[in-house]
């Protein structure tokens, strides 16, 4: 990577998630490893970002008796992840409104941020970022950055474990070199509607039913 462009995080503590969460992702053993899920970059809050991609830190609660929790709703990507996963289990059809899914039973259903994150790395999951930093310039910036360790990641698992299924959500993680080197699945940000209806994320997600609670 380039030296000057580390030197400089090193040297400043704006950048986020922060030194001790960039790597946060990692903590999830290659052995235990499915899938690669690889984001945009990091939450623009210092509160929500938190080294895994997807997973705002500021969240607690995912429901409320309106239906998704302001919190959740707050957060344009996440609120769309949590109506796809509702769409894949069929508990909602064509209306994603809140009022509809205020009538979900949400008895069998995880019900704080953390059982749903736990979940997906329970199922294999490593949540990452294709940039793993946000600094005070523009994403692509610090994504280009990045570039040179995501594919250095990325060549190393083709070798050490291809079996492991990418999921490339959005356009910076679509640019990725090594697709023909692994099963993908690509798919448009989860900040964009038509996520929550894409057909091959809604195939690749209903039998993982990650909004289940886990009774064990």
């Amino acid at each position: 990577m380039d030296q000057n462009y580390l030197l400089d995080l090193q040297q400043k503590s704006d950048w986020l998630p922060g030194e001790k969460a960039i790597f946060n992702a990692f903590k999830q053993p290659l052995s235990k490893t499915e899938y690669l899920l690889l984001g945009e970059s990091p939450y623009p809050r210092a509160e929500s970002a938190n080294g895994y991609a997807f997973w705002d830190a500021n969240v607690h609660e995912l429901w409320s008796e309106k239906g998704l929790s302001k919190a959740v709703n707050r957060a344009t990507s996440l609120r769309n992840l949590m109506k796809m996963l509702l769409f894949a289990r069929g508990d909602l059809n064509d209306d994603f409104s809140q009022l509809a899914i205020s009538g979900v039973d949400k008895s069998g259903l995880v019900h704080t941020i953390d059982d749903l994150f736990t979940n997906m790395i329970n199922s294999g999951f490593l949540l990452l970022n294709a940039s793993l930093v946000l600094s005070q310039e523009k994403v692509s910036y610090d994504a280009k950055h990045w570039k040179v360790f995501i594919d250095c990641v990325l060549h190393q698992l083709s070798e050490l474990k291809p079996s492991i299924k990418l999921l490339l959500f959005g356009k910076i993680a679509n640019q990725i070199e090594q697709k023909e080197q692994f099963q993908c699945l690509i798919a448009e940000h989860p900040y964009n509607i038509s996520f929550i209806t894409n057909p091959k994320v809604i195939d690749f997600f209903k039998p993982l039913d990650l909004l289940k609670k886990n009774d064990s």
